[in-house]
């Protein structure tokens, strides 16, 4: 079941400098939201806050009913939260099947000592998984590469095999780190249409970091607007592209002056 994600007055400090100040939203189960801004406004800090791979300095961040703050990100996997990278941090002399199946190591059931010993309930389990993640890369449109070492794709390509790697966690709740980044215009039509396939079939609630506002505009409900660490409005897409907050915020008072 999607999860819901709330947070409530999440700031982040590293020494004097704030990179957040008292950010708050709720995205509602199933939804598809967006968080936008200029280079620098905090998003990927956010997502850092999140994930759990930054402590907020105050606030509160819960999925669900469980605050999570401040947790690792290996027990955030168990609240459902499963996350991409800008970067996709692959392995690349491992092959693209065994880089998705290390997503599903939080789900494999077992003592260390069974897996260990190569139990019969630990192969049947990890025969399982090895079914299951060759299915994501089949729906996905990889599963060609499967047996390949990852550093025989393309970028665009290891954008997916990242992606296939977080939905082998069973995640109700899908972070997007910039999956848009580097990709050709045929390669972002695609990855909109697996997302809102995801929505539609997977019951999961997922949160964009991007700068591509055609994929944002395609795909989000509501979206936030961050700029230097605060936030600047929260609407629709279209609200968003028409602010003239946002529009001074992306291209400068000046030039936003000179365009009105």
């Amino acid at each position: 079941m999607a999860a819901e994600l709330t947070l409530r007055d999440v700031s982040l400090q590293f020494g004097g400098i704030k990179v957040l100040q008292d950010v708050g939203f709720v995205v509602e189960p199933g939804q598809i939201f967006g968080l936008v801004g200029p280079n620098g406004a905090g998003k990927t800090s956010l997502f850092n806050c999140i994930s759990g791979h930054y402590k907020p300095t105050s606030g509160t961040v819960r999925i669900d009913d469980a605050e999570v703050q401040g947790a690792r990100p290996a027990t955030l996997a168990g609240h459902g939260l499963a996350r991409t990278f800008q970067h996709p941090a692959l392995q690349l002399h491992e092959t693209v099947l065994e880089n998705v199946l290390l997503g599903g190591h939080s789900r494999l059931p077992g003592s260390p000592l069974g897996w260990a010993l190569r139990t019969p309930g630990t192969r049947r389990a990890e025969k399982a998984m090895r079914t299951e993640a060759l299915d994501l890369l089949e729906r996905n449109g990889l599963a060609w590469a499967a047996h390949l070492p990852a550093d025989e794709l393309s970028h665009g390509l290891h954008k997916g095999v990242e992606l296939c790697r977080a939905l082998l966690m069973k995640p109700k709740l899908l972070l997007l780190d910039e999956p848009a980044a580097g990709l050709p215009h045929a390669e972002v039509e695609t990855l909109i249409a697996t997302v809102r396939r995801l929505r539609a079939e997977d019951d999961v609630t997922v949160v964009i970091v991007e700068h591509h506002m055609g994929l944002i505009a395609a795909l989000t409900d509501r979206v936030v607007v961050l700029d230097h660490g605060r936030t600047l409005m929260e609407g629709s897409a279209a609200e968003a592209q028409s602010d003239p907050r946002v529009i001074e915020a992306y291209i400068g008072k000046d030039a936003a002056d000179d365009a009105a």
